[in-house]
Order: structure tokens, then C-alpha cells, then sequence
């Protein structure tokens, strides 16, 4: 294959996912009221962790890599509960938790197969659907222009999101391949364009910013560790490695390369590693994409050496904070409409994973019925348990932890346990007898 075919084709790969990887940190730091040179460090620092872990993943080792061509980005599982840790406990509990959660799915890789009983597709699925609904919250305040700004909710910005949006859709709608796939990506460019004509763009830190910088460990402060924090990221990295089990399995297809458990474990590992190096230099836990696997797909190339292309880029566009202060530099109502268009993709997903379950079990939707409604209430209503003791207002104080220990509980009484009572209990012989 030659430079420029191999090229392109990993340029190809970074715009898929570009879109994701830039609207993880700018929501998250938007929402922590981080300043403009912050900002455009975590947007820099994610992008140069994205490519890192895409490369540790892709690099297959006795101890860690799929050796598949899985592209890593920053998961959306992990937005709210970061904004959550860090308006209550602060960026220092958010990057514990982070190297808390990455240590503890090392540790677990090995044995993460033997685990994944407890999380069949009604507890994943649930989970996924409840983080996705208290994301929305974000978009909509986004959407009006910002939460505490001044013009809130003033026409132009909603005319704005929703025209963005508007394209959005409209691109899905009329185009296919390659454009469909990075219809968010485009539609916050016109949109950020339309808003420099309506004065909306200040371009203050582009100018401020340097041309070239070094990843700093800890930038935002030495971690601290908060075991409510360190939970609820620990249940976000489960989470995550369920969903990449899938599009390691899709890839495996996709590839006639089949897998076995000490592949998936160098997968789980190599996703532990990106998680823990998130959090040492201060970025986000990191996860499987799977809009990449449609291009995999799409363009038939299933080289390795694409995505080492692919990785090489993204660590290149991360060591240059220009380019991260340009994504910076998007309005609030523009990022607002992509939001919606992001994050309703999360609840999508997560409505997808449960249609694997059974519905006509009433158990099932007995499990997703309290899972969802615990996880919602807990977040609509954060002081209900505010008269608990500290020890129990640990598995309360959060909507995703309150919710998928919910769905986690529930499906080992309903599934789990009965399971394995029926395989202690008598030979079919003396239940036909008993019968």
C-alpha cells in the first residue's frame, strides 16, 4: 500500500471519530467552568491519549492488544460521572477514580470473562440508557446558549442549535459512506462558521495558544481518592469493556481472525493501560469506537497499519495545542445541537443493547423498570438520600452507581441465583418423579 493510499485512509479514520473525541472535553469542561488555557490542554491532552491508546491496543504483546484494527476514543459513559465528581469532590477525586478504575480493570482482565454473567445485556443495556438520559440535560443548556450566560435562551441561539442539528440530520438523511459518518463533524463546522458571522466566535485562544507542547503528569493537581468517585468510575470501565468486547467480536468477524480468551484479556488490558495513563496525565478513560468499525468495514482495508497511521496522527494533533484551541473556540448553542445528536446516540445504543433481552420476561422489565427509575431519581432528586449515613450514601449518591447496582442485584436475584440453584437441584429423573 502505498504512503499516500495509507494516509488517507487513517486520515479517514481520525475524522470518523474526531467529533467524539473533541465533544467529550469540551462538555466536560464547559460544565467544570474550566478557563480557555484548560481547556484547550484537555482537548490537546485527550487527542494525544486517543492516539497512545489506539496504539497500545492495536500493537498486539504477550501482556496487552487486541492486534485488531480498533481504533480508542474517550467513552460517553464517562461524561456525566465526571461532571458529576467534579462539581461535588473536584478534578482531583475525577483523576483518582480514573487511575483507580484503569488499575482495577488490569487487575480484572484475566478474569473478566469468568464476570461477564453479571453483566448480560439487561444490566448493561439499562446502565447505558440511564447515562445517556442525564447527559441530555447538558445539550438542551448548551443549546440556549450556555447555563449562567448571559443571552440564555435567546432566539439566536436556539436558531442556531437547532440549525445545526437540522444539518445534521439532513446529512444522514441524503448522504451515505464516509459523509454520513462524519455528519456531526461537519455540521459543527458550518456551525461554528454561521456563528463568526453572527459574532459568536472569539478567536482569542487560538492566537494565545503555543504551537507546540509536552504532556504534563497532573496538570490539574495531585489525584485524590473518593471511594463514591472511585466506584462509580469502576462501573463506568465495566461498562465500557462490555461494549468493547462486542466490536472486538464484530472485528474478529470482520477480519476471519478469531479470538481467544487470552486475546480478550490483552484487549482488557490495553484499554486499562489507556485508562490509567488517562488519568495520570489528566484526560479520560478510554474505550473502543465503534463508528471505526463501520469504516473498517466500508473501506474493506483491514490492515493493522492503517490504525498505527491513525494513532501517529492523533499523537501528532495532540502535541499541537493550535489545533485543540480551535475546536475550543465553538459556541455553546453549536455544540449544544451536536450534543443532542451525540448523546441521544448513547441512549440509542443503550435502548439497542436491551432489545437483546427478552421482553416478554416479566423479570426483565421488572430489572429495567427499577434500574432506569432508581438511576433518573437519584439524579432529578440528588438530596433523597441526604439523612443516610456516609458509609450507605456512598451507593447513593449517584444516578449511574444508584442505578446499576440496581440492575446488577436485581438480575443476580432473577437470573443469576436461580441459575445456579437449578443446576444443584435434583436429577431431571426425580423431578419427573416429584412431578
Amino acid at each position: 500500500m502505498n504512503p499516500i493510499k495509507l494516509g488517507s485512509l487513517g486520515l479517514q479514520h481520525v475524522l470518523a471519530m474526531y467529533a467524539g473525541a473533541i465533544i467529550v472535553p469540551l462538555t466536560v469542561g464547559g460544565a467544570l467552568k474550566l478557563t480557555s488555557e484548560q481547556l484547550t490542554y484537555l482537548v490537546a491532552i485527550d487527542l494525544l491519549m486517543c492516539g497512545i491508546a489506539t496504539l497500545l491496543q492495536v500493537w498486539r504483546t504477550g501482556f496487552f492488544g487486541i492486534g485488531l484494527p480498533v481504533v480508542l476514543g474517550c467513552t460517553f459513559t464517562a461524561v456525566g460521572p465526571m461532571i458529576a465528581i467534579g462539581q461535588r469532590y473536584g478534578l482531583s477525586a475525577v483523576y483518582g477514580a480514573i487511575i483507580a478504575s484503569g488499575i482495577f480493570v488490569i487487575f480484572i482482565a484475566k478474569y473478566f470473562s469468568k464476570l461477564r454473567v453479571l453483566f448480560p445485556p439487561i444490566v448493561t443495556g439499562s446502565v447505558v440508557t440511564v447515562i445517556g438520559l442525564t447527559l441530555i440535560p447538558a445539550a438542551m443548556n448548551n443549546m440556549a446558549g450556555g447555563q449562567g450566560a448571559k443571552d440564555f435562551g435567546h432566539i439566536d441561539n436556539i436558531a442556531l442549535s437547532f440549525g445545526v442539528l437540522l444539518l445534521i440530520i439532513v446529512l444522514y438523511r441524503f448522504s451515505t459512506g464516509f459523509i454520513r459518518s462524519i455528519a456531526i463533524l461537519l455540521g459543527m463546522i458550518a456551525g461554528t462558521i454561521v456563528a463568526a458571522w453572527m459574532g459568536k466566535v472569539d478567536m482569542s485562544a487560538v492566537q494565545e495558544a503555543s504551537w507546540l507542547h509536552l504532556p504534563h503528569l497532573f496538570y490539574f493537581g495531585m489525584p485524590t481518592f473518593n471511594l463514591t468517585a472511585v466506584l462509580t468510575m469502576i462501573l463506568v470501565a465495566i461498562v465500557s469493556l462490555v461494549e468493547s468486547t462486542g466490536v472486538y467480536f464484530a472485528l474478529s468477524d470482520i477480519c476471519k481472525q478469531p479470538l481467544t480468551d487470552k486475546d480478550l484479556a490483552n484487549g482488557y488490558r490495553a484499554e486499562g493501560l489507556a485508562i490509567l495513563l488517562g488519568g495520570l496525565f489528566q484526560a479520560f478513560p478510554y474505550t473502543t469506537y465503534s463508528q471505526n468499525v463501520g469504516l473498517v468495514q466500508l473501506s474493506g482495508v483491514k490492515k493493522r497499519r492503517v490504525i498505527y497511521v491513525v494513532g501517529t496522527i492523533l499523537v501528532v494533533l495532540g502535541l499541537i495545542p493550535k489545533v485543540a484551541a480551535l475546536t475550543t473556540i465553538i459556541p455553546a448553542p453549536v455544540l449544544g445541537g451536536a450534543m443532542v445528536a451525540m448523546f441521544g446516540m448513547v441512549i440509542a445504543y443503550g435502548i439497542k443493547m436491551l432489545s437483546q433481552v427478552e421482553f416478554a420476561s416479566q423479570e426483565n422489565l421488572f430489572i429495567i423498570a427499577c434500574s432506569v427509575g432508581v438511576g433518573l431519581g437519584v439524579t432529578a432528586v440528588p438530596n433523597l438520600f441526604a439523612e443516610l449515613p456516609s458509609s450507605i450514601r456512598i451507593l447513593t449518591d449517584s444516578g449511574i452507581v444508584a442505578g446499576s447496582l440496581t440492575a446488577i442485584v436485581l438480575n443476580i436475584i432473577f437470573h443469576v441465583w436461580p441459575a445456579k440453584k437449578r443446576s444443584h437441584s435434583a436429577s431431571p429423573l426425580q423431578e419427573q418423579q416429584v412431578s
